[in-house]
């Protein structure tokens, strides 16, 4: 038979506001698209629907910059109470340069600003805001699966935009992830021609995310919950957190 994986964009998702029911917002979505989850379905949102559901959101008249924040702010020409929540969610500066700061955050991903972003964040009343990650992206995938779980054995991926540092452009990647192994370790298993694979660990969670944000978009695609159908694996479920690389075989930072 031949291979393939279908891309499924559910149409119609509101602007999402805190406190708002994702799960049932995208049972909705399904019901009026006609489409039942499958076994091996995998359901990838979008971050920013995520942290916006969960109240992630900064209003920039409450935070205050330190002295830190402002002369970091001064030598990259950002707005010092935007360097002020980086930093806090942030556990290091890797990099900064003017209008750019590549941070680890709390998490371990090494990003962008740490995830904070104003795109796509609508400003009510005239006031700023920021929208942060959630604050455990595998725990928030874990239960949409279990509100959105039927008969269908199904995954949950939550995705954003990442930069790669040494190609031009982003991707989607995974930041949290359940149902599903975020790795699949190949390792020991034989290639074609039976040499035994040593060091091949796949990013599963990723991949997912990448394909999925070919619908989801980067603009006002406004197409944040994409199916990703046709998938099979027998790995164990792991998170995301399983991805981040430990200190130890980190030979970049």
């Amino acid at each position: 038979m031949t291979a393939r994986v279908e891309l499924l964009a559910i149409p119609g998702i509101p602007m999402i506001q805190a406190g708002d029911d994702l799960a049932a917002i995208i049972r909705d979505g399904l019901r009026r698209s006609g489409i039942t989850l499958r076994d091996g379905d995998v359901v990838v949102l979008a971050q920013k629907i995520v942290s916006k559901a969960e109240g992630r959101m900064v209003d920039l008249a409450d935070v205050t910059a330190s002295a830190e924040a402002v002369a970091l702010a001064e030598n990259i020409g950002k707005d010092p109470r935007i360097v002020q929540v980086v930093m806090s969610e942030s556990v290091k500066v890797v990099r900064a340069r003017p209008n750019l700061m590549i941070m680890q955050h709390r998490l371990g991903f090494v990003m962008a600003n740490a995830g904070v972003d104003q795109s796509n964040v609508h400003e009510t009343d005239g006031r700023q805001r920021a929208l942060l990650l959630p604050v455990d992206p595998d725990g928030s995938a874990e239960r949409l699966r279990a509100a959105l779980s039927t008969d269908a054995r199904i995954g949950v991926v939550i995705s954003d935009s990442f930069g790669r540092p040494w190609r031009r452009g982003t991707q989607g990647v995974a930041i949290g992830a359940a149902g599903l192994p975020a790795l699949i370790d190949l390792r020991g298993e034989p290639d074609l021609f039976g040499r035994t694979l040593e060091v091949s660990i796949v990013g599963f969670a990723d991949e997912i995310a990448a394909a999925a944000s070919l619908l989801q978009g980067q603009a006002n695609e406004a197409q944040p919950v994409v199916i990703v159908r046709g998938l099979t694996w027998t790995a164990p479920d792991c998170p995301v957190a399983d991805v981040i690389r430990p200190p130890e075989e980190d030979l970049f930072q």
